[in-house]
C-alpha cells in the first residue's frame, strides 16, 4: 500500500497540471505515493500532454465534466494508501509540502484533515487558506461586507478567521478544497464528497463532515504552496455567483435547523440578486465605458470641428445641414470605435500603435465610403482628417487617464515595457530567455541572476542579491527557473518581495512559463497563449469571420472556383465543413506532436506549411508557432490563395 495518494481533478488547465505535477513529485521523493488525475472532459489536450509527459499518473477520462466532487469521488474510491490529497491543479507546493503534513499527522492523531498557508500568483495570501462555518451569523458577516470592514475582528472577521496569525499553526474549521490532506481510512468512512455539490462549498461540507466525526482540521502555516486561483473558474462571472451561493443553499439545508435554513434561504436569495445585478452591471459599465466616452468625445470633437468649419471657413454659419450632424458626424465616430475594437485598442495593455492602426484604418474605411458618395452627400474631407487626428488624441487622452487612475501611474505603452530579469543557472537561464523572445514582441530583458550561489560574469549578481537587484534595476518581472530554485526559494521570495512585481515560474523540461498576475484572472502563460495572438479573444473572431466570409464568397463563385482546387467533390464538402464550424481554413501543420503546446484550432484545409518552397528544411512546429504567434487575417488570406489547389483535400 502506498504512503500517499495525491489526486487532482483537471478542466482546461494544462499548462498548469503540468507544472502542479512536476511540484508534486520533487515534494514525494521521499515518500512512497501516487498521483491520480481525474480529467473532466477536458477541450485543450490536457489528456495528450498528461500522457506523453507524465505516463506513470493513473489518468481517468471523463467523456463530461461530472463536477468537481463526484470527479474526486471517483479517484478516492480506487485510492489505496495511508493518506489521501486533494489539490487543484493551479498550484505550486513546496518541496517539503508534504513531509510536513505527514509529519504532523503522525504527531496529532486526532487530526482528520490538513490545510496550509496559500499564496497568490503575486505572492499574496489568500485569506481562504483558514475559514470557518458560514452559519447564519458569518455568512451575514460575510455578505453585508461586516468581515470586509472589520477583519480582525472576533465577532465579524470570522468568516475568514482574520483575528488569527496567518503565520502561526491554528486549529480551524474549514480548509480550502484547493488543499486538502486527509487520512484516507476517514476519508473514505465519510464518502468523500457530497456530490450535490457540482464545483463550490463541497470543502465546507467535507470540513465539517470531518468534525462531526469527532476529528480536527488544522491550518498549517509551517508550509506554504501557491494556488493562482481562477484558473478553472471565473471568480467574477454571474455563473460563479450564482453556483456558489446555491452550494451555500445546500450545506444550510443539510446541517441547519428548518427555521436557521430558511432565513439563510432569504439571505443567500438577495445576495444572489444583489451580487448577481452588480456583476452584470459592472461588468457592462466596464466593457462600454471606453468605447462610450470615445465616441462622445469624438462626437462632441466633430461638432466642435464642424461648426467652426463652417463660421471661419465657409463662412456661413448653417452651412452643413442637419442630416450631416445627426447622421454623417455619428457615424464617422462610430467607424473609428469600431475599427479599434478590430485592430485591438480596446485590448489591455494600451498601446499607442494599435490606437492609432485603428483611426486609421477607420479613415481609410470612411474615406472609401465617401469617394462613392454622389457629389450632394460629400460634405468635407477636411472634417474627416481633421476628425482622425483629433480624435487618436482623445482616445490617447482617455487611456491615458485611465492609467492613471487604475495603475496609478503616469504612463503609456508603446510595447511590453515590464523589466524583466531571470534567475536561474546559464544553461536554464538561457533557456528561459530563449522561450520569451520566442513569444514577447520587444521583450525588455535586464539580465540574468544566478542561483544557488552561481557567479557569472555576464550575471546582474546571484539570488542572494535579487532584491537589491529589483531596487538598483526597477525589475518589474522575476522569470525564475524551477530547475535551479526551489518552489521553497521562490515561494518565500515572492512574498519578501510582494505583490508589486510580477512572478512567473518555468519548471523543468516544460515549454510553458508560466504565472498569474492577479489572484482572480487566469495565469499568463508567456511561453504558448497569452502572448500568441492567435489565442486572443479578437483574433478568434477574426479568423472565424474569415472563413465564413470566404466561404460564401466561393460559394458564389463556386462554378468558376472549382476549375482551380484538384479535388472537386471534396471542395465543396469543405466549404460547408468550414461554414458549420467542424473545420478551418488554415489550421496547423499536420503530423506534429507538439500541437497540443498550442492554442487549440478545429482541423485546417490547409497550413501555413504550404508557403514554404524549401519544406524539407523547416521544422513543422517552428512554423505553426510562429503563425500562431504572428497571426493576422491577412496571413488565412495568402496561405488559401498560394494552396487554393488544395482546398479539396479531406
Amino acid at each position: 500500500m502506498k504512503q500517499l495518494t495525491v489526486i487532482i481533478v483537471n478542466y482546461n488547465v494544462r499548462y498548469f497540471i503540468e507544472q502542479a505535477i512536476v511540484s508534486v513529485k520533487n515534494a514525494c521523493k521521499s515518500i512512497n505515493y501516487q498521483i491520480i488525475v481525474v480529467d473532466n472532459a477536458s477541450q485543450d489536450d490536457s489528456v495528450a500532454l498528461i500522457k506523453e509527459k507524465f505516463p506513470e499518473v493513473k489518468l481517468i477520462e471523463n467523456k463530461e465534466n461530472v463536477g468537481f466532487g463526484k470527479a474526486n469521488n471517483q479517484a478516492i474510491k480506487i485510492a489505496e494508501s495511508e493518506y489521501i490529497l486533494l489539490l487543484n491543479p493551479d498550484t505550486v507546493l513546496q518541496e517539503d509540502t508534504i513531509t510536513v503534513c505527514v509529519d504532523f499527522m503522525e504527531k496529532e492523531q486526532k487530526c482528520g484533515a490538513i490545510g496550509v498557508k496559500m499564496i497568490d500568483g503575486k505572492g499574496k495570501f489568500l485569506p481562504e487558506s483558514k475559514r470557518s462555518l458560514p452559519t447564519p451569523f458569518v455568512a451575514f458577516s460575510k455578505m453585508s461586507g461586516l468581515s470586509a470592514l472589520f477583519p480582525k475582528s472576533e465577532k465579524f472577521g470570522k468568516y475568514h478567521l482574520g483575528y488569527l496569525d496567518k503565520d502561526k499553526n491554528h486549529e480551524v474549521e474549514v480548509l480550502s478544497g484547493a488543499f486538502m490532506f486527509f487520512r484516507a481510512k476517514l476519508l473514505k468512512e465519510i464518502g468523500g464528497f457530497d456530490e450535490d455539490y457540482f464545483m463550490y462549498g463541497e470543502d465546507i461540507d467535507l470540513s465539517y463532515q470531518v468534525l462531526k466525526k469527532g476529528y480536527k482540521n488544522y491550518y498549517l502555516a509551517t508550509t506554504s504552496i501557491i494556488h493562482y486561483k481562477g484558473e478553472s473558474t471565473k471568480k467574477g462571472s454571474l455563473n460563479y455567483v450564482k453556483v456558489f451561493y446555491e452550494a451555500m443553499l445546500i450545506f444550510a439545508k443539510k446541517h441547519f435547523t428548518p427555521q436557521q435554513a430558511k432565513l439563510y434561504s432569504i439571505a443567500i436569495y438577495f445576495a444572489i440578486f444583489f451580487k448577481g445585478f452588480s456583476s452584470l452591471f459592472f461588468s457592462f459599465i466596464r466593457k462600454i465605458a471606453l468605447p462610450f466616452f470615445d465616441f462622445l468625445f469624438s462626437y462632441g470633437i466633430l461638432n466642435l470641428l464642424t461648426h467652426l468649419w463652417a463660421s471661419k471657413v465657409k463662412e456661413v454659419e448653417n452651412y452643413y445641414p442637419t442630416t450631416f450632424y445627426t447622421l454623417i458626424l455619428p457615424f464617422y465616430s462610430l467607424a473609428w470605435v469600431l475599427s479599434n475594437l478590430i485592430s485591438g485598442g480596446y485590448e489591455k495593455p494600451y498601446r499607442i500603435n494599435k490606437i492609432l492602426k485603428g483611426v486609421l484604418f477607420g479613415t481609410l474605411i470612411i474615406a472609401a465610403i465617401y469617394g462613392f458618395l454622389p457629389e450632394h452627400l460629400r460634405f468635407s474631407r477636411a472634417i474627416i482628417l481633421l476628425g482622425a487626428v483629433f480624435t487618436g488624441t482623445a482616445m490617447l487622452f482617455n487611456r491615458l487617464i485611465y492609467n492613471i487612475i487604475v495603475n496609478k501611474k503616469f504612463l503609456f505603452e508603446l510595447a511590453n515595457n515590464s523589466r524583466i530579469v531571470i534567475v536561474g543557472e546559464k544553461q536554464e537561464a538561457k533557456r528561459a530567455l530563449g522561450l520569451l523572445q520566442d513569444s514577447v514582441d520587444n521583450l525588455n530583458f535586464i539580465g540574468f541572476v544566478g542561483a544557488n550561489g552561481t557567479k557569472e560574469t555576464d550575471f546582474l549578481g546571484d539570488f542572494k542579491s535579487l532584491e537589491d537587484i529589483v531596487s538598483l534595476y526597477q525589475i518589474d518581472e522575476i522569470v525564475f527557473c524551477n530547475k535551479n530554485i526551489s518552489s521553497q526559494n521562490i515561494i518565500n521570495t515572492m512574498t519578501v518581495l510582494g505583490s508589486n512585481l510580477n512572478y512567473k515560474i518555468l519548471p523543468e523540461d516544460s515549454m510553458s512559463i508560466i504565472g498569474s498576475n492577479s489572484k482572480n484572472t487566469a495565469g499568463d502563460l508567456y511561453a504558448i497563449d497569452v502572448n500568441l495572438k492567435i489565442a486572443g479573444q479578437r483574433a478568434k473572431v477574426l479568423k472565424r469571420s474569415f472563413d465564413v466570409i470566404f466561404s460564401l464568397f466561393l460559394l458564389l463563385l463556386f462554378p468558376i472556383a472549382v476549375f482551380f482546387v484538384k479535388e472537386k467533390a471534396g471542395f465543396f464538402k469543405n466549404i460547408f465543413s468550414v461554414l458549420i464550424g467542424e473545420k478551418t481554413w488554415v489550421g496547423y501543420t499536420p503530423n506534429n506532436s507538439d500541437t497540443y503546446k498550442l492554442p487549440k484550432l478545429k482541423a485546417g484545409v490547409v497550413s501555413p506549411f504550404i508557403v514554404f518552397d524549401n519544406k524539407k528544411a523547416i521544422n513543422s512546429h517552428k512554423i505553426n508557432l510562429l503563425y500562431a504567434k504572428n497571426y493576422s487575417v491577412f496571413d488565412d488570406l495568402r496561405i488559401v490563395f498560394k494552396g487554393f489547389a488544395f482546398l479539396g483535400q479531406a
